[in-house]
């Protein structure tokens, strides 16, 4: 079916995967499924593998239709491998598709695949595919997930040919930024391949399997972070080469030559971008025995973002665009209306212009036309002399006057006189009780990058934050300019439409402002907002505080889920 080849969630890897670092651990019987090796049975996402013989734990008898939790209805089956099996499902409650993995409770491996599954629904991060339900019930434990229909994976982009430098330079962003911020909440995923990224339509780059792939295959590593990166560096040299950089062949790629070892991706191929090159070789070979060129590796996620951060942003390529095609003639011309059309190539005869018109009417139009036009030359030239003497009356090194109360009415469709940006010089979470909900993220809001974003965790049942008493009074970001700063306009690009927010603004002789009472200059009134956030002062403001304040959030998926962000942040003076 359409939607096996682009939501089945990988749990069963084609040959030749290669973390370095990673390690397996036994089977039931006590037979190690080593992934350095590339011993796993499938070939590719939705093709349907067959169990091991000596397996002591064997799927359950489940069949189409069977319905778990009087809920999930099982539709396909993707994944048979391993003593666990794999469906594509529908949530009758929801009337959604769903992915579940399904494992006998006695299976070895049940309570680490649950407990990771649990854990991957704490992040509530939408950079990946997120666990909705883990469940123990009536001998089996099953894991239930969201099914994207509409993402494609990055091993079927790659049959097509290698990626352009923009849109390899964004998978590896946004990857490794995730990735990132799943090690700080300690989870890894160790079984990153182009399987387990998928492109949604939207082109964001999403991740699936977080910690659950690992455990449903019993790997574990001493290493996770290294292991993780690794796996980006694979990920970014199979976008630039369209090749796997081991000897082993996988995921419908090939693997390089052997005997030449891993080289690097712009020898592999022409026209590489040099600097994703250098990029991808930093990541792979991270051990500390050899650097990619002069460049130092990276052994975490968090090293791979801050090189990224550090290199050129890779720009997308410009539009083309069709020339339209030549004017064709037709053989309608004046005079011929009623006759046949001339033969081509012959004489055509000419025809003069009409005469122009000479009557009493076009003469009064003419003068008419005149006398207008001289008044308008001559208001207009009064109107320049007295702006002259205006301009003269006053001192050139006169400041404007700033606005006293930054309110609503000072905001002006117009944009500012002068838009000189203001480099922000720091950007933190607003955590009016104490207490933050995603503070390490807040400088992702003004790195000028679009693809990342700070993003609030998923809530249930509230928009306001999940009615919860720590955030009553919301949350948001404030911004920090560094001084006070002449500030005439702003520009906030919202992770999500449909926030409810606004902006206020602390006085010029604000210290600090930590609190929703240090900002008593309201930029935007508060109401619900699209997916820009803008506003245009008649008269600049002095200060050095600014925060954007969120107090409701948007839906997410589902009625009852609430979740936002701000995604870039622009100011002008």
């Amino acid at each position: 079916m359409a939607e096996r080849s682009t939501a089945a969630v990988d749990v069963a890897d084609n040959s030749g995967d290669k973390p370095l670092t990673a390690k397996a651990e036994s089977t039931a019987d006590g037979v190690a499924q080593n992934p350095e090796r590339g011993t796993d049975s499938d070939e590719g996402q939705g093709s349907e593998g067959t169990e091991s013989p000596g397996k002591k734990a064997s799927p359950p008898e489940l069949h189409s239709g069977h319905k778990l939790a009087r809920r999930y209805r099982l539709e396909e089956c993707v994944t048979r491998l391993d003593g666990f099996s794999s469906w594509r499902a529908v949530d009758e409650k929801l009337r959604r598709a769903v992915g579940v993995h399904i494992l006998p409770a006695d299976h070895p491996r049940a309570r680490s695949v649950l407990a990771a599954a649990r854990s991957s629904a704490l992040l509530g991060d939408p950079r990946f595919v997120q666990v909705l339900d883990a469940v123990e019930e009536n001998d089996l434990v099953y894991v239930v997930h969201e099914w994207l229909p509409d993402a494609t994976e990055m091993g079927t982009l790659l049959a097509a040919g290698p990626l352009e430098p923009h849109d390899a330079y964004q998978m590896v962003s946004q990857v490794a930024s995730a990735m990132a911020a799943a090690h700080r909440e300690g989870l890894a995923h160790l079984r990153l391949n182009p399987n387990a990224v998928l492109r949604a339509s939207t082109g964001q780059w999403r991740i699936r399997g977080l910690a659950v792939n690992a455990a449903l295959r019993g790997i574990s590593s001493d290493t996770p972070q290294r292991t993780d990166t690794e796996s980006i560096g694979a990920l970014l040299y199979a976008a630039l080469t369209q090749r796997w950089p081991y000897e082993n062949d996988a995921y419908g790629l090939s693997g390089l030559p052997k005997d030449i070892g891993l080289i690097a991706p712009d020898q592999v191929r022409a026209g590489v971008h040099r600097g994703l090159s250098e990029l991808a070789m930093r990541a792979l070979v991270n051990d500390g025995a050899t650097a990619s060129r002069h460049e130092a590796p990276c052994t975490t996620p968090e090293e791979l973002v801050k090189a990224i951060g550090e290199m050129p942003r890779v720009r997308p390529p410009e539009p083309t665009f069709t020339a339209p095609p030549d004017y064709q003639r037709t053989t309608y011309q004046q005079g011929t209306y009623g006759r046949p059309a001339p033969r081509p190539g012959a004489a055509q005869p000419i025809t003069p212009p009409p005469p122009p018109l000479q009557s009493r009417t076009g003469k009064v139009l003419k003068w008419a036309v005149s006398a207008l036009l001289i008044a308008a030359l001559g208001l207009g030239s009064w109107q320049l002399a007295d702006a002259l003497m205006d301009h003269g009356g006053k001192s050139e090194d006169t400041p404007s006057t700033p606005a006293t109360n930054g309110g609503g009415k000072n905001a002006s469709k117009e944009p500012a006189a002068s838009g000189k940006p203001i480099v922000i010089k720091g950007v933190r979470e607003f955590m009016p009780s104490g207490s933050g909900i995603k503070e390490d993220e807040a400088p992702l809001a003004a790195d000028n990058d679009t693809s990342t974003a700070w993003v609030t965790p998923q809530y249930k049942g509230y928009a306001n934050f999940g009615n919860l008493p720590t955030r009553r009074e919301g949350s948001g970001l404030i911004v920090d300019l560094g001084s006070v700063r002449s500030v005439s306009s702003l520009d906030v690009l919202m992770y999500r439409s449909g926030q409810t927010a606004e902006v206020l603004a602390a006085d010029a002789n604000a210290v600090s402002a930590t609190s929703l009472s240090d900002f008593p200059k309201r930029l935007v009134k508060l109401n619900t907002v699209g997916g820009e956030l803008k506003a245009r002062l008649s008269k600049a403001i002095q200060t050095r505080y600014l925060l954007i304040h969120i107090t409701n959030l948007p839906t997410d998926g589902a009625p009852n889920l609430f979740r936002g962000g701000v995604s870039e942040i622009k100011i002008t003076g």
